[in-house]
C-alpha cells in the first residue's frame, strides 16, 4: 500500500467535518449506506454499459453485481454509474458519432463523482475505446472488464460467425443459390447467447487490444461470456480495482511508448478489426503517445497473422480460441515482438503474466513459422486519392486483387450505392472498382460502417464474390473483402476522393502501399475547385459539436478540445 486512508480522494468528500460534507454523508445515509459502508475504505466506480437496446452487454445486468461481490471482498465501496450502452446494432446512424461522448461521459462521471478508482465494463465495439479514452484522461486507477465473445452460431451443424457468414449467406440469398427458409434459420442461429461478435471482429480487437495494453486480468478477453469463468473473472476485477487504488497504480504508469507497441503487434497478429487504426490511434494519444499509421504499417510489415479466426482465418471462433489457450498463449508465441516488462493492471509485468500460457490447438493459434498471413492484417496506403492514408486488410481479401487496376464507378450517396448496385442494366465489370463517398466522420456523418460496399447484383449472379472497393467510411471488423477505407482527407470536407468521376482510371498497389486515380495533380485541383460546398448534416446540437471538432480517421477521429495538450480539465480542488 502506497496509500493511507486520509489520502483516498474519496475522502475529500466523506471526512472533513463541514457543512459540505455533511449533505454528502445524508445524502448517502438516505439510501441506507452508514459510515461502516464507505469511511476509510477505496470507493470505486463502476461504469457499467448494459442496457436493453445491447445484447452484447444483455448480461452484465448481473455481472454488475460480481463486481461488486469483489469489490466488497476486497475492502472497498462499489458505486455502480451507468453509462451510454452503444448498441452496435441498434444506434443509428454509427456508434461512432457517439464514441467520443461516451469517452466525455466516463471522463467526467470518473472527475465529478467521489471516486477513488474505475472498473470500465464494456466490450461491444466502441464501448472499449470510449471507456478507455475517459479514463485515461481522468487518471484514476482503471481496469478493464470486457464482455466476452459470445457462443459459436450454429445452423444445420454448421458453426456460423457474427457478421462474416451474414455478409456471405446474404450473397448466396442475392445470387438466388439461398432459400428463405435456409435464410431464416441462419438468422435464428447465428447470434445464440449474450456476448459480443465471435469473430475477430472490432469488439474481440478491441478487448484483445486493451488486455495486450495492460488494461484487463490476464486472459480476461477470451473468456467467452456464458462461460462461468467469466463470473469469477469478473469478482476478480471488483478485487484488483480495490488493489490498484492503494497502490496508486494509474493508467499513466500502464500505458506507455511499450504498451502500446504491444497492443498494435498483438491487434496485427489477431488478424484485427480495420477500427483498431482509428481507436488505436484515439487511445495512444490520450495517454500522450503519439501514434500514427506508419508505425501502425511498420509494425504489420513484421507481423505474422497468428490467430486462424475468421474473417482472416478460415475456421475458428472466439470459442474455438479460448480453448486453444486464448490470447496469453497467442502472446506467448509472439516472443520477442513484445516488450515483456510492461507493466500491467495485475501489478505484475506482461512476461510475468504470460509465464504458464500455453497453446492447446496450434491450428488456432499458429507459430510465427506457420502463420496464417505471413503479415500483419493491415496495410496504410496513400496516393493521389488519399495524401493522409487508408487502410486496407489484405489477410481478409482475393490474393489476385492486392496489385488491381479498373474504372471507378462512384457514388456520392449510401442510397444511391445501394441502388446502383442492384442495377442489372448497368455496364458491370468484375474489375470495376465501387467507390463511396461522403461517408466519412463529417460527412457520414460520424463515418458509417457502408465501407464493405455490395457486390453488384450483375456480378453476384455470374459468381463473382471479390471487387476493389473504397470508401471513406469505415467497414465492420467482421467484415471482409477488397475493401479500402478510411480515405483522408474526406470527401466531405474536399478531400481529392471528391474530384473522382465515373470512367475514372484506378491503380491500387498493396505491394508497394499505393492507391492512385489516373489523374495529374492539376486536374484534381481544377476538379475539386469547381465542386460547391456540402451542407453541414446538422444544424444544432450533438451533432453540430461533432462536426466541428472531429479529427480525420488518420488522427484518431477524437475532438480536438480532449487530445492531450489542448489544455487542463477544471483543476480537482475547484469542484468542492
Amino acid at each position: 500500500m502506497t496509500k493511507a486512508a486520509a489520502d483516498l480522494r474519496s475522502a475529500r468528500w466523506f471526512a472533513p467535518d463541514d457543512l459540505r460534507s455533511f449533505g454528502h454523508r445524508s445524502r448517502m445515509m438516505q439510501m441506507g449506506y452508514g459510515e461502516a459502508d464507505w469511511g476509510g475504505r477505496p470507493v470505486i466506480a463502476i461504469l457499467n454499459t448494459w442496457s436493453d437496446a445491447n445484447p452484447c452487454h444483455a448480461h452484465f445486468k448481473h455481472r454488475v453485481e460480481d463486481v461488486k461481490r469483489g469489490v466488497l471482498q476486497a475492502g472497498g465501496f462499489p458505486m455502480e454509474l451507468p453509462v451510454q450502452s452503444l448498441s452496435e446494432t441498434l444506434v443509428k446512424p454509427t456508434t461512432m458519432l457517439y464514441r467520443n461522448l461516451l469517452a466525455m461521459e466516463a471522463e467526467e462521471l470518473l472527475r465529478s463523482h467521489p471516486a477513488d478508482g474505475a472498473v470500465l465494463m464494456g466490450g461491444c465495439d466502441k464501448t472499449t475505446p470510449g471507456l478507455v479514452m475517459g479514463a485515461i484522461s481522468a487518471g484514476l486507477p482503471m481496469i478493464f472488464l470486457p464482455a466476452g465473445p459470445m457462443l459459436r452460431g450454429n445452423y444445420r451443424g454448421e458453426a456460423l460467425g457474427s457478421g462474416s457468414d451474414a455478409w456471405k449467406y446474404w450473397d448466396e440469398r442475392r445470387a438466388g443459390k439461398l432459400t428463405a427458409e435456409a435464410w431464416a434459420g441462419v438468422e435464428g442461429g447465428i447470434a445464440r447467447s449474450y456476448g459480443h461478435c465471435m469473430t475477430m471482429g472490432t469488439a474481440s480487437t478491441m478487448t484483445a487490444i486493451a488486455e495486450a495494453m495492460g488494461l484487463t486480468l490476464p486472459g480476461a478477453s477470451s473468456i467467452p461470456a456464458a462461460d462461468s469463468n467469466h463470473i469469477r473473472m469478473a469478482a476478480a476485477v471488483g478485487r484488483r480495482a480495490v488493489e490498484m487504488v492503494w497502490e496508486d497504480l494509474t493508467p499513466a504508469k500502464i500505458i506507455t511508448a511499450s504498451s502500446v507497441a504491444n497492443a498494435v503487434v498483438v491487434a496485427m497478429a489477431t488478424g484485427c478489426s480495420t477500427n483498431a487504426v482509428i481507436h488505436l490511434i484515439a487511445m495512444a494519444r490520450r495517454a500522450g503517445v503519439p501514434l500514427t499509421l506508419d508505425d501502425l504499417d511498420a509494425i504489420s510489415r513484421t507481423t505474422p497473422v497468428v490467430a486462424n479466426i475468421r474473417p482472416s482465418g478460415k475456421t475458428y471462433l472466439m470459442e474455438d480460441f479460448f480453448y486453444a489457450g486464448g490470447l496469453r498463449a497467442l502472446m506467448a508465441q509472439l516472443g520477442d515482438k513484445l516488450d515483456r516488462s510492461a507493466l500491467t493492471v495485475s501489478g505484475h509485468s506482461l512476461g510475468e503474466t504470460l509465464e504458464d500460457a500455453e497453446v492447446i490447438n496450434s491450428d488456432v493459434i499458429r507459430s510465427l513459422d506457420n502463420p496464417v498471413y505471413h503479415e500483419g492484417a493491415l496495410a496504410v496506403l496513400r496516393g493521389n486519392l488519399a495524401p493522409d492514408g487508408c487502410v486496407i486488410k489484405p489477410s481478409a481479401c482475393a490474393p489476385h486483387l492486392l496489385v488491381h487496376e479498373g474504372r471507378a464507378v462512384v457514388f456520392d450517396s449510401y442510397p444511391d450505392m445501394k441502388a446502383g448496385v442492384e442495377d442489372l442494366d448497368f455496364d458491370w465489370q468484375a474489375d470495376d472498382v465501387v467507390v463511396l463517398r461522403n461517408a466519412g466522420p463529417q460527412g457520414g456523418p460520424g463515418m458509417p460502417e457502408w465501407g464493405m460496399l455490395p457486390i453488384p447484383a450483375k456480378l453476384i449472379k455470374a459468381g463473382i464474390r471479390d471487387m476493389v472497393r473504397i470508401s471513406d467510411a469505415r467497414m465492420s471488423g467482421t467484415s471482409y473483402g477488397a475493401c479500402i477505407l478510411h480515405v483522408a482527407p474526406e470527401a466531405h470536407i474536399g478531400g481529392p476522393l471528391a474530384a473522382l468521376r465515373t470512367g475514372d482510371r484506378i491503380l491500387l498497389d498493396v505491394p508497394n502501399r499505393t492507391l492512385n486515380a489516373v489523374l495529374g495533380d492539376a486536374e484534381i485541383a481544377s476538379r475539386l475547385s469547381s465542386l460547391p460546398a456540402r451542407p453541414a448534416p446538422y444544424g444544432r446540437g450533438y451533432g453540430w459539436l461533432f462536426a466541428r471538432h472531429i479529427s480525420q480517421a488518420n488522427d484518431g477521429c477524437d475532438f480536438d478540445f480532449l487530445q492531450t495538450g489542448f489544455g487542463p480539465a477544471v483543476p480537482e480542488p475547484q469542484i468542492f
